[in-house]
C-alpha cells in the first residue's frame, strides 16, 4: 500500500493513501443534495411519502379506525365537531454506495495523472460526502477480474475500508500482466449491485464507460427503476484530442504499433469515432433519465462534481 506520508502531487500512476484522506476535508464543499427518491424501509434522515410517527409533523386529516388515538388533533376536532388526527412524516435513511471502476482501461494516463487515479479520488470524494451528510456509506471496487463490496455504514471506518480496497484495486493495476481479451467487470458490478441494494438508495458509478453493451444498458435500466443513480465518467485528454502532429509508439499491453499523427484522414477518424462513443453513451443515460458528470484527469475534481450535481454556493477557502 502506498505510504500514507507520499505527497499527493506524486500520485501519478498510483493512488495514494494521503490524498484519499485528503478527500475527507475537500468534502465539506461537495455537500450532496438530499434524495429525489424516497423508497427505502429503513428509518433514518430523509423525509419519506410514507406517513406514520415520526419527529416532523405532516398534516391534519379525519380520524380512520386503527389511528393511534394519542394522535389526535383535540383542537381541530372541537372546532369541527368530528375526530381528526395528525399525521408524521417518517425519516428515512438510504445508502450511498460508490461503484469504483480500476479495470485496465483506466491504467492510462496523459496528463496530471492516469484515470485510475482521478478514479479513485473522485471515488473517495463522493463517500466522504455521503458520510458527512449524515447517511450510511460504503461501495464495491471492481476490475476486470475481481470484485470487492464494503456494505455500507454510518461510520468512518466503512469509509477508510472502502478506501483501502481502492487503494488496493489501484496498485494491482499492471500492464505488464496479461489482458483478459474480454471484461465483464461493469456488467458483473452493476449485477451485483442490483442484488444488494435496497430501493431508494443513492449509487455513484465512477468509470470511463468505454464498453457499454445491451446487457449493462440492461442492468442500468433495472437499478435506475428503484434507486437515484449518478454516472461520472473519467476521460484523459488524449482521448478526446490527439496531438496534431508526431509519430508515436503505442501498446495496447500486447502488440506495439507506430501512429503517424500527421495524417489528417486518422485525425478526423478519431475525433468522429470518440463523439459517436460519446454521443451514443449520453443518449442511452438520457434516455434512463440518469445524471452524467464528465471528469479529466487534468480537472479541478470538486469543481467537477460540484457542477455536476448542480451544487451552488461558496467554497470554502483552503
Amino acid at each position: 500500500m502506498a505510504n500514507p506520508k507520499e505527497n499527493i502531487a506524486d500520485d501519478i500512476a498510483y493512488a495514494s493513501m494521503a490524498s484519499l484522506l485528503q478527500c475527507r476535508l475537500l468534502a465539506r464543499d461537495l455537500k450532496l443534495s438530499r434524495q429525489r427518491k424516497i423508497l427505502s424501509q429503513q428509518a433514518g434522515l430523509h423525509l419519506s411519502r410514507f406517513r406514520g410517527r415520526g419527529v416532523d409533523f405532516s398534516e391534519v386529516r379525519s380520524y380512520q379506525a386503527g389511528d393511534d388515538i394519542r394522535n389526535i388533533d383535540w383542537r381541530v376536532t372541537a372546532r369541527t365537531g368530528k375526530a381528526h388526527t395528525k399525521l408524521y412524516a417518517e425519516e428515512r435513511e438510504r445508502p450511498s454506495l460508490v461503484i469504483l471502476d480500476q479495470s485496465d482501461t483506466l491504467f492510462f494516463g496523459s496528463r496530471v495523472c492516469f484515470k485510475s487515479v482521478t478514479a479513485c479520488r473522485v471515488a473517495a470524494l463522493l463517500a466522504w460526502a455521503a458520510l458527512q451528510r449524515g447517511d450510511r456509506s460504503g461501495g464495491t471496487v471492481f476490475s476486470n477480474q475481481q470484485l470487492r463490496n464494503i456494505k455500507p455504514r454510518r461510520s468512518r471506518h466503512a469509509v477508510l475500508a472502502f478506501i483501502e480496497q481502492a487503494l488496493l484495486f489501484n496498485h494491482a493495476l499492471n500492464r505488464r500482466q496479461q489482458i483478459p481479451e474480454r471484461s465483464q467487470g461493469l456488467h458483473d458490478a452493476l449485477q451485483h449491485a442490483r442484488r444488494i441494494t435496497k430501493p431508494g438508495s443513492e449509487l455513484f458509478i465512477v468509470s470511463d464507460f468505454l464498453h457499454v453493451d445491451c446487457a449493462i444498458q440492461q442492468q442500468l435500466y433495472q437499478l435506475a427503476q428503484h434507486n437515484d443513480v449518478v454516472c461520472v465518467v473519467i476521460r484523459d485528454p488524449l482521448e478526446v484530442q490527439l496531438p496534431k502532429t508526431g509519430r508515436y509508439q503505442i501498446s495496447d499491453g500486447r502488440q506495439r504499433q507506430q501512429v503517424d499523427l500527421n495524417d489528417r484522414k486518422l485525425q478526423e477518424r478519431y475525433q468522429k469515432d470518440y463523439r459517436q462513443q460519446l454521443n451514443d453513451l449520453q443518449k442511452l443515460l438520457d434516455e434512463l433519465k440518469i445524471p452524467i458528470i464528465s471528469v479529466n484527469t487534468d480537472s479541478d475534481i470538486l469543481s467537477a462534481l460540484r457542477q455536476g450535481l448542480g451544487i451552488t454556493g461558496r467554497k470554502r477557502q483552503p
